[in-house]
């Protein structure tokens, strides 16, 4: 088990204090008054929905952002690194939107991907990212691929369980469990409460945390203390064999250069500049997740699958 933190490049301290100016405190940041939180289900083009009302990752992609994880690129890195894609793997992927993780797979040249995508929000991106590989998309929904049994070896799912209700969590986690062979591995990155915080309803699976910040993101977010995410797979039939965490600084402007680059993060700057109403949205978000800094992380587990599960 491993303990991993977010490193930058030293570069990067100097373009924050250059840059964070457009970052400045807006007074009218949404928080108290943002609109009830929304399912997760199929994402509306994003012309077509005002900024106000925009689900968070789909507001955040619309304005360039493209790593959407709460650890960032440095901790997917890092769990991929654990979860050892290799020549020959057979790999599936849920959710994989516009396809940066799926690069990353492909790079170990598996025998195939199979992307289980229910949005076709991004979709050209993803096709783009797989085209001339054996790779595919199937549109449907993790907890019911449509894949064979035992037809993986290696399952991946970033930021999706944090936005599932518990009982959808845990119908995604048996769907990996089915889909992968024996001894196959299954790598997930999520949002984590810290041991200190407030334990969330059981039935629900919310809390003060879950509840603020599913206000202001407009998805119903449902982060859990790092032994609950252990007992989700261990009681699927995994066994956990890598653990890493991050700060959760998704918004944060160190953070933003480090996993969108220079350029990435000037064309973010620029989106912010020219939609007041997104900038309200993201100052709040922004500011929710200073406020619980305390009680949150990112978490990136890989378990095996045990021999005795079918």
């Amino acid at each position: 088990m491993a303990s991993t933190g977010i490193a930058t490049k030293g570069s990067a301290a100097g373009r924050r204090g250059r840059r964070r100016g457009w970052l400045r405190q807006a007074p009218e940041a949404l928080t108290a008054g943002a609109l009830a939180p929304e399912t997760l289900t199929s994402a509306p083009p994003a012309d077509e929905v005002p900024d106000a009302r925009l689900q968070g990752h789909w507001l955040l992609a619309s304005m360039g952002k493209r790593v959407l994880r709460p650890g960032g690129l440095h901790l997917t890195r890092e769990m991929l690194e654990a979860a050892a894609p290799h020549a020959g793997d057979r790999i599936v992927e849920f959710g994989p939107g516009v396809g940066l993780t799926a690069a990353e797979l492909l790079a170990a040249r598996p025998a195939f991907y199979v992307g289980i995508e229910p949005n076709t929000e991004g979709r050209a991106k993803l096709d783009a990212v797989l085209s001339g590989r054996p790779a595919r998309v199937v549109t449907a929904e993790a907890s019911a691929s449509g894949l064979d049994a035992g037809s993986a070896d290696l399952v991946v799912g970033e930021a999706m369980l944090t936005m599932s209700s518990p009982q959808q969590r845990r119908a995604i986690v048996a769907e990996a469990a089915r889909v992968l062979a024996a001894g196959g591995r299954y790598a997930i990155h999520e949002l984590a409460l810290a041991d200190t915080a407030p334990d969330p309803d059981r039935r629900t699976g919310r809390g003060e945390v879950s509840r603020e910040i599913s206000r202001t993101i407009k998805v119903g977010a449902t982060p859990v203390k790092l032994a609950v995410w252990r007992a989700l797979l261990t009681d699927a039939g995994f066994d956990v064999v890598w653990q890493g965490t991050a700060p959760m600084r998704l918004l944060e402007p160190s953070r933003l250069i480090a996993d969108e680059g220079p350029i990435g993060f000037a064309r973010f700057a620029t989106n912010m500049i020219r939609r007041p109403e997104a900038r309200r949205r993201v100052l709040a978000m922004r500011n929710s997740f200073r406020a619980h800094k305390a009680d949150l992380s990112a978490v990136a587990m890989v378990a095996v699958k045990r021999p005795t599960q079918h």
